[in-house]
């Protein structure tokens, strides 16, 4: 099943080696959004944007991101909601 359009990535354990694969899936899926929460969340948003940029910038690999530092998953998900025009719709959790 395809990931939506907004995610809210929950990582209570902070980074695991299957994110690479998400973040991959993740841009085969068309995702325009990435919300990070949970333990050492600014590393995790790091290393998407690493995973994202790779050799250099490509815009058919762009996801905005933000990482929710000492905030719950619930103020994510609010955040995350707010978004409009290009990045309106539905979030969808996913726990990493």
């Amino acid at each position: 099943m395809p990931y939506g359009r907004k995610i809210v990535l929950h990582c209570p354990c902070g980074y695991k080696t299957e994110l690479d694969e998400i973040v991959e899936q993740f841009i085969r899926d068309g995702v325009v959004f990435v919300g990070v929460v949970g333990h050492d969340c600014s590393r995790v948003e790091d290393i998407i944007h690493e995973l994202l940029v790779g050799d250099g910038f490509d815009e058919t690999r762009f996801i905005l991101t933000s990482f929710h530092e000492g905030e719950s998953l619930d103020e994510a998900i609010e955040f995350a909601e707010s978004l409009m025009d290009e990045y309106a719709g539905k979030v969808q959790v996913v726990q990493l």
